[in-house]
């Protein structure tokens, strides 16, 4: 079934809100929703965008006026109007728009001056078209974009490399091999709507066309479902898929795997899947833009007369840096090249020194730091 959506109940609004209402409700959810505020929730940004997309209709005053027609005629799954579900438009019913009313696809709502609402309310069912033009929808259907967040460790982020992911999709179900039928089980033509795969919702000559429930969308039905299945063709199964993460991602950034996505209906294409990285904290080092920086201890006596240590760099070589006598505690030493590359541009290796004080001292020590601190002026 396709989705339909009420933008009155994302914003949280009754339809007789004001304007400004709107407005200022929408601003109060897209704060709160913000993926930039929720870099955790990988729900946000999809929240966010659902949130937007309410916006972009009721916040503009003549969309919403042309929005509000369409939800008291029934056609958002009864959101608004008294619809009901029909194998087919009234006797004698046009269309709204000119033509056969079985004809109408909201892609058309375009080319009548709605503003792009045609492409919006389309979504909303799939894209289906009624009628004649819904035989389209029967043929070869590309099947649905999976979307995943995957955790990959810092040093796979910054070098790159492969991370296996397992994801859960839709198969074929081998039963059936897509059909829903069991074996020797007759297949007839849909008595709810008569084979052609859809359902009419509408009022008066205004006709919307969605799958229909009972051979959903196929436009036949089995004298008997598949015991696998239950029906539906398909089967929820896990995939293995090895992901080559690119060198120098970040938290946020996508990638899109074309046909590794679900699968396509009615032999059509599979879909993408989309990867958004989520990289988990080093227990050494840290990033900033494309530096890494590398927090690395040194005692008193390293720090006030001067030393050489080494430190490792991203890849596991070692380098030497030469700390001089005086040094501070959060002194950086700059390692040119040593960084996060991504496209032509690297980083550095960023070592900051953090200078370590001993919790406890013995008479000796004690005795010898009081005079080097009387020796030295210091106050103690």
């Amino acid at each position: 079934m396709a989705q339909t959506k009420d933008y009155y109940s994302v914003l949280g609004v009754p339809a007789s809100a004001t304007q400004d209402e709107i407005k200022k409700q929408y601003r109060k959810l897209a704060a709160k929703h913000h993926p930039d505020k929720n870099p955790n929730d990988p729900k946000a940004a999809e929240r966010f965008k659902e949130i937007s997309e309410a916006y972009q209709v009721l916040g503009d005053s003549d969309k919403r006026k042309q929005y509000d027609q369409m939800r008291q005629l029934g056609a958002f799954g009864g959101f608004g109007g008294g619809a009901g579900p029909r194998r087919g438009p009234p006797p004698g019913a046009g269309a709204p728009f000119g033509g056969n009313a079985q004809s109408f696809r909201f892609e058309d709502l375009g080319d009548v001056g709605l503003g792009g609402l045609g492409d919006l309310f389309s979504s909303m069912f799939g894209g289906g078209a009624a009628g004649g033009r819904g035989a389209r929808s029967r043929g070869p259907e590309r099947g649905q974009d999976v979307e995943s967040q995957l955790s990959i460790p810092f040093r796979t982020a910054a070098l790159g490399g492969k991370v296996p992911i397992e994801l859960e999709v839709n198969e074929e179900c081998s039963t059936c091999h897509g059909s829903g039928a069991a074996p020797g089980a007759k297949i007839s033509t849909c008595p709810e709507c008569q084979g052609r795969g859809t359902i009419s919702f509408g009022q008066g000559g205004f006709a919307v066309q969605r799958p229909c429930p009972m051979c959903l969308g196929k436009g036949t039905v089995p004298s008997e479902r598949c015991p696998t299945c239950g029906g539906s063709g398909e089967v929820r199964s896990k995939k293995k898929v090895m992901i080559t993460v690119p060198e120098g991602v970040d938290s946020g950034t996508k990638i899109r795997l074309k046909g590794q996505g679900a699968r396509g209906n009615r032999s059509g294409p599979p879909g993408d899947l989309l990867i958004t990285f989520q990289v988990e904290p080093d227990r050494f080092f840290r990033r900033e833009g494309l530096d890494v920086v590398a927090p690395v201890p040194i005692n008193i006596a390293q720090a006030t007369l001067g030393s050489k240590i080494n430190v490792k760099t991203l890849d596991g070589k070692k380098v030497t840096i030469k700390i001089p006598p005086g040094t501070a505690n959060g002194k950086r030493f700059r390692v040119r090249g040593q960084g996060i590359k991504r496209d032509d541009q690297r980083g550095d290796l960023i070592v900051e020194v953090q200078v370590r004080v001993p919790e406890k001292l013995t008479e000796e020590q004690e005795k010898a730091m009081k005079e080097f601190a009387e020796a030295s002026g210091m106050k103690y």
